[in-house]
């Protein structure tokens, strides 16, 4: 048996690989485009793996990705491949729409192709497992109850916006040709291996640094935080056990300013790794301008997941936070790796107070 995963050297989708390979006895093969944020060497664990198979190439590339389907015949596909961050769609909001809308829709005119030439057995057990956000919904104010599988689409952002039309086109492919579709919409997701263009690795390699650790505007906007691993938990199950058609929202039950987190993080690291010179890094926090439509507060009510499924998160926030810090501090030469010339160049322009 085998999956097909999109996206797979990405934060999400390389955590997703790293954990099925320790639970399932399944092969995956792995296509992803191999962009500024996918790094091989987050796989590093499975490289040797005969059950992992890596595919340079992008999932707009029909003709790869049918030759792919055919040679493999994966029972499922996780897509997880997409642009993904906010401040990089208002500087170059093009590459979003082809990646998160036409490659998305060209990747399903070639699972859907795929699928018609299943029997009746694998077309029934068949399933495609499209990754989306939480920022489809738009912003809550702070006493709006939290986003549910019904909430009205709402994006403010070109990325939500993209995400938004993906998850669209999701749907109509199952409402018009019956291919058997998942969709999961999770909260901000934290952990290993995450880029540090987000707030979470981004405030921990700038402490390191000596740097100044940015907070937008009055840093009171606020999200709820999924421990990456009990993400890749939720998918699993949904995968095996979620309704075909149907939307599952995981959230981490962790809804925190972003000023809480900067303080937090500080906190750990005071312990863990305290300066030089005895301070702690809170000296170094700093407010620069707020980021153009920054959705103010987001909040998942996963309970559909929880009644249907049995999922809870596994974490409490606490507790993956430390974890994830004490990963970024042992694993040093990895965050060097990936944080090269053109990284500073747009963490400058980008944070300028």
């Amino acid at each position: 048996m085998t999956i097909l995963v999109s996206g797979g050297c990405g934060f999400i989708g390389s955590n997703f690989i790293i954990d099925w390979a320790s639970l399932e006895n399944e092969k995956v093969i792995n296509i992803d485009k191999l962009t500024y944020a996918g790094n091989m060497n987050n796989l590093s664990s499975v490289k040797d793996s005969k059950e992992h198979v890596f595919v340079h190439g992008d999932i707009g590339d029909k003709n790869l990705v049918d030759t792919l389907l055919q040679k493999y015949a994966p029972r499922a596909i996780i897509n997880f491949a997409a642009e993904s961050h906010v401040d990089r769609s208002i500087d170059g909001p093009e590459e979003f729409i082809q990646t998160n809308i036409v490659s998305t829709f060209r990747f399903l005119e070639s699972s859907y192709a795929y699928w018609r030439t299943l029997s009746a057995e694998q077309k029934e057990n068949f399933r495609f497992l499209h990754v989306s956000t939480d920022e489809v919904y738009g912003s809550l104010a702070m006493d709006d109850p939290a986003f549910k599988e019904t909430t009205k689409y709402e994006p403010n952002s070109i990325y939500s916006a993209s995400k938004a039309a993906s998850d669209h086109l999701v749907r109509a492919y199952h409402h018009t040709y019956g291919l058997p579709v998942l969709t999961t919409n999770c909260s901000n997701n934290y952990g290993p291996y995450q880029f540090p263009e987000k707030l979470i690795p981004l405030i921990i390699h700038n402490a390191l640094s000596n740097k100044s650790l940015p907070i937008y505007g009055d840093g009171l906007n606020v999200r709820d935080w999924l421990f990456v691993s009990d993400h890749c938990s939720a998918i699993r199950l949904i995968l095996k056990s979620g309704r075909i058609g149907e939307t599952y929202n995981i959230g981490g039950l962790n809804e925190k300013t972003n000023i809480e987190i900067v303080n937090t993080l500080c906190d750990i690291l005071d312990d863990l790794k305290p300066r030089a010179d005895g301070l702690s890094y809170k000296e170094l926090i700093t407010f620069v301008k707020d980021r153009a439509g920054h959705d103010r507060r987001y909040a998942i009510d996963a309970g559909k997941l929880e009644k249907e499924l049995g999922w809870k998160p596994s974490l409490s926030f606490e507790t993956g936070v430390y974890k994830t810090v004490k990963w970024y501090l042992e694993n040093e030469e990895w965050v060097k790796n990936v944080t090269n010339g053109s990284y500073q160049d747009w963490i400058k322009t980008r944070y300028a107070v």
